[in-house]
């Protein structure tokens, strides 16, 4: 049950299903001044929340985070569309109580414009919770709300429907109150691109060590015996000296050797560079249109 003191939290707050499944945000609440409770509230819902519909508070409970209907939210959304902040009509508030399946109980003449009472208690009548009379049903959620008819006593009895003579026809997402026209609207898929980050990239150097063989050329000397004969040339050089002697020679012999030296030379340039490359990406992504249908209950046929 929703507690009067409830009414400033709920309005503004998440209307959810029984299966907890979001209907939409909550509106208005409306009082019965009477019993000194609220008894329905307006449900905005649709793409930009442009859709409002009444929905009863039988049944309703306030968690203090959402409000839990006792409706779901597709019987919510296919309610007779009605406009929250204008007047019920007698005709509005029975296809209101006829959808939500509110039942009949004894009915007995009133002065509230011909409305029939919701049943009796203890013999006493028990009003219609969505009155005509302005000082007894209002709304809590600001602004005009309030909800009734607006003609007097005797037009009423007589069957007569004041707003008839503004021409109002329908309730249209456009506005409250349209001419025999409403808007259709479609969703349009607008794509972009935007840059992210994909990762990143580093220029880094490191010392790799490689075995390299290069042949060298190195020269050594080595002994070599060279006999000549005695020639007038040289016979004063061979008889220069004792005639038998032991005599001793020394040469000294050479080699080559490699020698390994290193040095650092630079070889090239690296550098880190990027560049765009343009590739096809398709997208795809569900968009919702409405389509505009008339009932002819005439012929049950049906045109769009």
């Amino acid at each position: 049950m929703i507690a009067t003191q409830d009414i400033d939290a709920i309005i503004g707050s998440e209307a959810v299903g029984p299966d907890n499944d979001r209907i939409g945000k909550v509106g208005q609440v409306y009082i019965d001044q009477d019993a000194n409770r609220p008894v329905w509230v307006s449900v905005k819902s649709g793409l930009f929340g442009t859709s409002e519909s009444l929905v009863p508070l039988e049944g309703a409970d306030w968690d203090q985070n959402a409000l839990h209907l006792a409706f779901s939210k597709d019987r919510v959304k296919d309610a007779p569309r009605v406009d929250p902040d204008a007047e019920l009509s007698p005709q509005e508030q029975e296809r209101l109580y006829d959808y939500y399946g509110m039942g009949h109980g004894t009915s007995g003449s009133t002065d509230d414009g011909g409305l029939r009472d919701r049943g009796t208690t203890g013999g006493s009548v028990v009003d219609d919770p969505i009155a005509s009379d302005r000082d007894r049903y209002t709304a809590a959620g600001g602004g005009e709300g309030t909800v009734g008819n607006a003609g007097s006593g005797a037009d009423r009895e007589a069957g007569y429907d004041s707003t008839t003579d503004r021409g109002t026809v329908g309730h249209d997402t456009s506005g409250p109150t349209t001419d025999d026209a409403m808007t259709r609207s479609e969703e349009r898929l607008n794509v972009g691109t935007q840059k992210v980050e994909t990762g990143r990239a580093r220029l880094r150097k490191y010392v790799v060590t490689d075995q390299q063989t290069v042949n060298v050329p190195v020269q050594h000397e080595e002994v070599r015996i060279e006999r000549e004969p005695i020639t007038d040339a040289n016979r004063g050089a061979a008889f220069d000296g004792p005639d038998l002697s032991d005599e001793e020679h020394e040469v000294v012999l050479t080699e080559e050797r490699p020698v390994v030296q290193k040095e650092t030379v630079p070889v090239e340039r690296v550098r880190l560079d990027k560049e765009t490359v343009t590739d096809q990406q398709q997208v795809t992504e569900d968009v919702r249109h409405e389509e505009i249908t008339t009932d002819d209950d005439g012929t049950g046929r049906t045109a769009r």
